[in-house]
Formats: C-alpha cells, sequence, structure tokens
C-alpha cells in the first residue's frame, strides 16, 4: 500500500479520445496501472494510475490538455469478500472520508488493485497499515 499520483485528464466527450490518450502514453512508453472514466454532456473525465506520472502529465500540459495531479492510495489488496469493507470501516471510524475508488480483479486473482481518493492521504495511509 502507498501513495500514489492521479492524474485526472479532462476531454471532449466523442468517439476516439480515449484512443488518443492511450496512443500518446504508448508512444512515450508509460504505462497504464489503473484507469477509470466518467462522462457529462460535454467533456469526460479520465483518471489515471500511470508508471510516470510526471512524464505523462507535461505530456498533456504540452498539448494543451487540461490535468489535474491529486495523490491518491494505491492498495494491493486480497480478492475476497469483505477485503473493502474492512477498510472502509477503519477509515470511517477515523473519520477519513472516501471520495472515490475504482478498482478490477480477475475472480480468480488471489490479489486485486484498488485506488482510493481519500481526504487525508496520509491519514488513510497510516490507519490502514495499523
Amino acid at each position: 500500500m502507498q501513495i500514489t499520483k492521479q492524474l485526472a485528464i479532462f476531454l471532449e466527450n466523442r468517439p476516439g479520445m480515449l484512443a488518443r490518450v492511450c496512443d500518446a502514453l504508448a508512444e512515450a512508453k508509460i504505462n497504464i496501472y489503473a484507469i477509470t472514466t466518467s462522462d457529462t454532456v460535454d467533456h469526460s473525465v479520465i483518471r489515471m494510475v500511470v508508471s510516470d506520472p510526471r512524464k505523462a502529465l507535461l505530456l498533456f500540459e504540452e498539448r494543451g490538455t487540461l490535468v489535474v495531479e491529486d495523490d491518491v492510495l494505491m492498495v494491493d489488496g486480497d480478492n475476497k469478500p469483505g477485503s473493502l469493507a474492512k477498510m472502509a470501516h477503519k477509515l470511517a471510524s477515523a473519520k477519513i472520508n472516501i471520495e472515490y475508488c475504482y478498482s478490477a480483479t480477475s475472480p480468480d486473482a488471489k490479489k486485486g488493485l484498488l485506488i482510493l481518493r481519500a481526504s487525508d492521504p496520509r491519514k488513510a495511509l497510516k490507519v490502514l497499515n495499523s
């Protein structure tokens, strides 16, 4: 479990935009560890954790793309029922809000990757490691 940087990229909500983002990262040899997208009528937000966030941030800023960098927790956790509930209860008891989280895990995997944005990432890390 560690604190890492997440990039939030704001783009027009139209076909091909995610492909362009992924092409740019691939050309720069930057790997995507986690990704989620959300949309509104006129724009989409792509949140991602990548292998080289500083390089990716500069890449998108050079292209005039709005990018916001945030601290998030990257949790390599157990893939079993109740794992997230246990973390959520610990954070709630410490009065730390989970602003959002995302993950995906293969059904047969022993471990899964969770990205969690907390109201206080450093305190959340301490609480979850205790």
